[in-house]
């Protein structure tokens, strides 16, 4: 039974981030509070079966929205929502709306630097010193012995940045509406200790703000450009971008996203909000059915050669339990059904994104408009992860 476990259960290890400088801001939006019942899975035994479990999901103790986008083996797509879209006016859920990515953002990333592989312009195997001389440092660190395979991999030992910033969940809301530059998110990992390189898989954001910094040292572009031109055009993927610096708001249709304050236990709408600290690691924007568009594209080889795509696919043991795998910015789940399902969730404060697709032409996304940990029932995200297996393993 796949799970689509994340690695990232505790707040300083997912992309839910924000930064690090005062702490004293404080933040902007106003609490927010269920006004009313929100629906819950109906009864109606001739609602379609994914419906339900996408109204499964919302509820005052659980979700405010929820959308979905689920594809088919013959190229159909369906659509769903759930919940409230905007708490203050009761607004619905919009249908494919815009929502943060996170974490998810980390396929593309990979992609870009692969493409660059494929080029001739980056070495797998060689090490980022190669590329970054003197940029990495840290106790126990050698910049000498990691490879950008290991940065791809998570298995380069390098310390998470953010785990310097966010211990609780408490520690997101102070850091909404603040704008850090890639190479101050590097001198917080370089102030902490890491592990030697090649000792096995251990998710790092690090990973992937070096991945960024090495795209653009070797094209002399800025990442924003090299993951727009070369991913988001490339496949006319139409709600998807990069968010320019400074930029807070989210373009468009999108439902709003609520972080619990701890201190008060009311929901703050976190919708505005900077997010360079996720960056390369997890700054993108996009819908549920971009996102499955992505991924058949991915593995369909309309982003990749095949050398490429098979580098990227070649996996390690995340946690023996879950029976995943982590390739090059790709996480391989197995399912209930059968068979293993490609993709990269993301966590991001007021989104959590669960996607996945496989090699017969199904995917799935759905996102929920909180992280995991403003939710007071804890059994919502294993509701989540199982409506994802449950929709690629449909008939």
């Amino acid at each position: 039974m796949s799970t689509f476990s994340s690695p990232h259960d505790r707040p300083s290890s997912r992309l839910r981030r924000a930064v690090t400088t005062t702490a004293a801001l404080a933040v902007a939006a106003g609490a927010l509070t269920f006004a009313g019942p929100l629906p819950a899975a109906l009864a109606d035994p001739h609602r379609d079966a994914i419906q339900q479990r996408v109204d499964k999901l919302v509820g005052a103790d659980r979700y405010p929205g929820a959308l979905a986008a689920v594809r088919d083996r013959h190229g159909r797509t369906s659509h769903y929502t759930a919940g409230v879209g905007d708490l203050r006016t009761g607004a619905k859920v919009p249908t494919n709306g815009r929502v943060r990515i996170g974490s998810a953002s980390k396929m593309f990333a990979s992609v870009v630097v692969l493409q660059l592989v494929g080029e001739g312009k980056v070495d797998l195997d060689a090490s980022i010193e190669t590329y970054l001389p003197g940029l990495v440092r840290g106790k126990g660190v050698d910049a000498a012995r990691i490879t950008v395979r290991q940065l791809l991999q998570h298995d380069s030992g390098l310390p998470d940045y953010t785990d310097s910033m966010f211990k609780t969940m408490a520690d997101l809301l102070p850091y909404q509406h603040v704008y850090l530059e890639p190479r101050a998110l590097l001198d917080l990992a370089n102030a902490m200790e890491g592990r030697p390189a090649g000792g096995g898989w251990s998710y790092s954001n690090t990973n992937y703000l070096l991945a960024g910094l090495i795209a653009q040292r070797v094209t002399g572009r800025p990442f924003n450009e090299l993951v727009t031109t070369r991913v988001i055009q490339r496949i006319g993927l139409r709600d998807t971008y990069a968010p320019e610096v400074g930029e807070q708001d989210i373009r468009g249709r999108h439902p709003e996203g609520y972080q619990r304050d701890p201190a008060t236990d009311e929901l703050l709408d976190f919708t505005r909000m900077d997010p360079s600290w996720g960056w390369a690691a997890g700054h993108l924007v996009s819908t549920p059915g971009d996102l499955n568009t992505f991924l058949r594209a991915l593995l369909d080889g309309k982003l990749l050669e095949p050398a490429q795509l098979a580098q990227m696919r070649t996996t390690i043991p995340t946690d023996p339990k879950s029976g995943q795998g982590y390739g090059l910015g790709l996480f391989s789940i197995p399912l209930s059904c059968g068979g293993t399902a490609w993709g990269h969730g993301g966590d991001i404060p007021g989104y959590s994104t669960v996607d996945a697709a496989t090699d017969d032409g199904r995917a799935a996304t759905v996102v929920v408009t909180s992280l995991d940990g403003s939710v007071k029932d804890g059994s919502a995200r294993a509701d989540r992860n199982a409506l994802v297996d449950a929709a690629l393993c449909a008939k």
